[in-house]
């Protein structure tokens, strides 16, 4: 019987689970696993990463881009305490990841040695799977074990491997259970479909909210909205489903949302709640709509609003029974009123689009990058009011793709996520969005990008704040600024010094120039845009509609956002009535 070493064994178990590349930073108890990357180095591209946060991130967005599991490795002690931020991004946003922990050899463990640290229970809550092998024989069938459970419970699974286990000879001779790993939801009753049926027909404003979970059923969301007249609202990171150009869809809901979404869950009197299972939503629509809610996992039913009826079944397979079953809906005014809205709200924004105010607003950016990125074009996006302006400003469309940090929400994802996105998508055009504060916590990842020659287009929006934080001290706790200000920094030469090429830009026609220019190098690139330290629009605190706000303070709000030409949800509403 061929022999093989424990680590060379795991390596062979995860490419045949579909792994291609493997994101890490080597340490000495790690050099047994390390020999084995070198050693399958034709079938397993090894990404050097500088800091291995970075790694957990970027094998998140793995999954967030791909739908396949990705893995990630750190050493013993400090490599892998540093996974841990990594880990949490994946574990609050469902994502199947495989860790592999280094530790010191069997002999030192437990024996206050060099970098030794008892590290199971450190993982014991951002994992659904958590062991450390106890023989080098055990290795294979327990990379198999945690695959398998990383993807059946959409959580992190970390295999710890004792340094000389690694090294051990055994024999080559395990199969795995790749290739009888299957995915089947359930199909709904036809009880539950009847009872949502009943609902919708009664229903006076009805609408649908959904999350990830219905990723595949766009068309069936959109045919559900057009025969019942229900608009669509979607969690954030569900953006990018259904195009945002789609007239029913009003993007997300809360505080990083467009106006219109925002709004519209106030007036509902009813839920379609599909594959969604966003906190926030506690805050966000009205406490006596009637839900019909739509998931795989019975866990979610009425955790985030009371459920009316529950249907346990796959999004796409539940929507489309509720479609045929269901009689179709004339026009309402809640409908055409939540158009409506939409229309005023975009070209409000669109007003901007060539603002010469300086510094530059975000509109006149993203108009540029809607104009000039792809049908394919990937976007890595960090957290903060990049975040905000992304998810309004962008449209998403044909094949586009994201990801972000979700309900962990972890500044500096965007340049990791962008290395994992162009590494998945080597023909694709990528882009980073990054404000300037959370780029300088993992900025040091351009390094990755230009090791292996990697054409990513990184994008700092600079304001010198924590801008997000410093909206939250401002309009919530109405707190003096404390610890938000930022130095003024030469993005572009900090990315010169890491080896892109920098470009520094204060006007539209200066960024155009930059993206034009970025397209005649397969370098990576940083544009420093030095963006207005005014702050995107508030739908948190709106003051629009003078039915019921005090008017002194809608004078001011409009004044401090130019919004003179929005009007408030009630407005459509009303108008839509009385024609």
């Amino acid at each position: 019987m061929a022999k093989i070493s424990g680590s060379d064994a795991v390596l062979k178990v995860i490419q045949k689970w579909g792994v291609k590349h493997i994101y890490g930073l080597p340490g000495g108890s790690f050099d047994s696993t390390m020999n084995a990357i070198y050693n399958q180095r034709e079938t397993l591209k090894y990404i050097q990463v500088r800091h291995e946060e970075a790694g957990a991130i970027a094998a998140s967005a793995d999954y967030k881009l791909t739908g396949k599991i990705g893995v990630c490795f750190g050493s013993a002690g400090p490599g892998a305490v540093h996974l841990l931020n990594g880990l949490y991004d994946a574990k609050e946003d469902g994502i199947p990841m495989l860790a592999i922990v280094a530790q010191v050899p069997t002999k030192r463990m437990n024996m206050d040695f060099f970098q030794a640290m008892n590290e199971e229970p450190i993982f014991d809550d951002v994992a659904v799977w958590n062991r450390t092998a106890m023989t080098a024989e055990s290795l294979p069938m327990m990379t198999d074990e945690a695959i398998r459970q990383a993807y059946a419970h959409n959580g992190v699974a970390v295999l710890t491997i004792p340094k000389d286990f690694g090294w051990a000879e055994i024999e080559d001779n395990f199969e795995t259970n790749a290739s009888v790993h299957t995915v089947n939801y359930p199909a709904p009753t036809a009880e539950s479909v009847a009872d949502a049926v009943k609902l919708i027909k009664a229903a006076k404003s009805p609408m649908i909210y959904f999350g990830v979970g219905a990723k595949d059923a766009a068309e069936e969301l959109k045919a559900a909205s057009e025969k019942f007249k229900m608009p669509l609202v979607s969690s954030v990171l569900a953006k990018g489903i259904i195009e945002d150009d789609y007239p029913a869809y009003l993007g997300s809901t809360g505080r990083v949302a467009p106006k219109p979404g925002a709004e519209i869950g106030f007036s509902t009197d009813l839920i379609l709640w599909v594959g969604n299972n966003v906190p926030f939503s506690i805050f966000l629509f009205n406490k006596k709509a009637k839900v019909i809610q739509i998931d795989i996992d019975s866990e979610k039913f009425g955790k985030r609003h009371h459920t009316n009826v529950a249907i346990q079944a796959d999004a796409k397979k539940a929507l489309a029974a509720i479609n045929a079953a269901g009689e179709a809906r004339d026009d309402s005014a809640f409908y055409d009123a939540a158009v409506a809205d939409k229309k005023n709200w975009d070209k409000w924004q669109a007003s901007f689009n060539d603002s010469t105010e300086s510094p530059v607003r975000p509109e006149p950016i993203f108009d540029v990058l809607n104009q000039e990125a792809s049908d394919k074009a990937v976007w890595a996006i960090d957290v903060g009011n990049v975040n905000i302006n992304f998810e309004r400003l962008i449209r998403m469309h044909d094949d586009q793709k994201w990801a972000t940090s979700g309900i962990y929400a972890t500044m500096g994802f965007g340049v990791p996520a962008a290395l994992a996105a162009k590494v998945n998508y080597p023909d694709r055009d990528v882009y980073s969005l990054s404000g300037d504060g959370a780029f300088a916590m993992l900025s040091e990842e351009i390094l990755a990008q230009v090791k292996y020659n990697l054409h990513i287009i990184n994008i700092v929006f600079s304001n010198e704040t924590l801008g997000f934080i410093e909206a939250e001290q401002t309009d919530d706790s109405h707190q003096p600024l404390s610890g938000v200000d930022l130095p003024d920094t030469d993005w572009a030469k900090v990315g010169e010094g890491y080896g892109a090429v920098g470009y520094t830009v204060r006007t539209k026609a200066e960024f155009k120039q930059a993206l034009e220019d970025a397209k005649k190098t397969d370098k990576p690139v940083v544009i420093d845009v030095k963006l207005t330290h005014a702050m995107p629009f508030t739908t948190e605190h709106m003051y629009l509609d003078d039915a019921w706000q005090d008017k002194d303070k809608i004078a001011e709000f409009v004044k401090k956002y130019d919004a003179q030409a929005l009007k408030p949800f009630s407005y459509f509403l009303k108008q839509a009535q009385t024609n």
